[in-house]
């Protein structure tokens, strides 16, 4: 048995040093994870070029860019709001519903096929982003696009 007795610090610890002046000052987001989650393809249909360059900058540090890469992960994240900004302006009442779903289905895609069909529709005719998904058979209907869902507990 330890004679030590355990030590709890529930004290937040917060870094106040303040970043370079080179590193440009970028607003986070503030959403949670079912947001984020529903309007993931579209960020990623915009932002893919400079998803690629914070990858590439990563992959080249070693694992050791988290200054050097800095500029470019600002840059994936003023997308990243920019899209979400243009989502909530032009699809507001689809992207809610999708995310709600999404948020009371424990973020399982496939138990809201019925409310992502319209936020697609809607964020194509408006926006023109399209939702791919990545490694898809180019011979098969993709799981989005199909009528009947083989596991949805909802039956769309």
């Amino acid at each position: 048995m330890a004679a030590r007795q355990p030590r709890f610090n529930q004290a937040v610890l917060i870094d106040t040093t303040p970043l370079p002046d080179d590193i440009p000052k970028v607003k986070e987001i503030g959403t949670s994870s079912a947001p984020l989650m529903s309007a993931s393809f579209f960020i990623g249909a915009r932002c893919k070029p400079y998803n690629d360059d914070f990858m590439v900058c990563k992959t080249e540090s070693n694992g050791r860019g988290e200054l050097e890469c800095m500029k470019e992960g600002r840059k994936v994240t003023r997308c990243a709001a920019s899209v979400l900004e243009d989502i909530n302006k032009s699809c507001l009442q689809e992207f809610r519903k999708h995310w709600q779903c999404l948020e009371d289905n424990n973020q399982q895609m496939w138990q809201c096929r019925r409310e992502e069909r319209p936020l697609n529709k809607c964020v194509y005719d408006s926006l023109k982003l399209e939702k791919l998904i990545p490694g898809a058979p180019e011979n098969e209907v993709p799981v989005h696009l199909r009528t009947k869902q083989i596991y949805s507990s909802r039956g769309a």
